[in-house]
């Protein structure tokens, strides 16, 4: 693969991740994780975490279940993780990350279109995104559900931005994992990378892709360029 592209214009549209970009969730998977293990009297390895996060339900399935082989209740595990997060979400609520409000505001005063490509299925995502009232404010959301193949392949935002209505080279990606920016490099488009709780790894840093330290400064690199011929 070849060094990503940096953002030349303002984009045409954007789509955006949404745990871990949007919503600071992904501090939440760990702790459901250990209580749905809890649950069900079994052990879990917090170190699989990491390469579950921006993965899509069967690809988190297969993480577990090559780990811990045919014996283990990885589907039990799986439903009681869904179980045990929406017992936090709901006595903790989900907080947005910083900078998000006003990316948003700016987005929309310039009249650039948004959309969500999430690796979560959609109808939870929906959910998350009422939640927090931040639903309205999109044109288009893609669940993991909604495509054949998760990040880092690049099925889920090329369907997003045909539901935005533009090319793939039009748009720009807002990514906290490293799936995601890879799987928004291999579908044509320009990431920025806002890392949540995992640096950029070595392999992914030699793409030189512009990493931002949070949403705040999204906005700040963007207004100054040209708009989009």
């Amino acid at each position: 693969m070849t060094r990503a592209p940096r953002p030349a214009h303002r984009p045409a549209a954007v789509i955006f991740d949404m745990d871990g970009l949007m919503l600071d969730t992904e501090r939440l998977a760990p702790r459901a994780w250990v209580d749905a293990a809890a649950a069900l009297g079994v052990e879990f390895d917090l170190a699989l975490t990491q390469p579950m996060v921006g993965r899509n339900f069967r690809d988190c399935q297969a993480i577990i279940a090559t780990h811990y082989g045919d014996d283990f209740p990885t589907v039990e595990l799986m439903r009681a993780w869904h179980v045990a997060y929406d017992a936090i979400v709901a006595r903790e609520g989900i907080a947005l990350k910083p900078g998000l409000l006003d990316l948003l505001e700016w987005l929309e005063a310039e009249g650039i279109p948004k959309a969500v490509a999430t690796s979560t299925r959609r109808d939870r995502a929906l959910a998350k995104l009422e939640l927090t009232s931040l639903a309205p404010r999109f044109v288009a959301l893609v669940g993991g559900d909604e495509v054949a193949r998760g990040k880092p392949a690049p099925d889920i935002f090329l369907a997003a931005a045909q539901r935005l209505g533009e090319p793939a080279p039009r748009c720009l990606v807002l990514e906290d994992s490293e799936p995601g920016v890879r799987a928004a490099l291999a579908a044509g488009m320009t990431p920025i990378m806002v890392p949540d709780l995992h640096a950029p790894s070595a392999d992914l840093a030699a793409l030189t892709p512009l990493v931002l330290a949070s949403l705040a400064e999204v906005a700040a690199h963007l207004a100054p360029l040209p708009r989009v011929p």
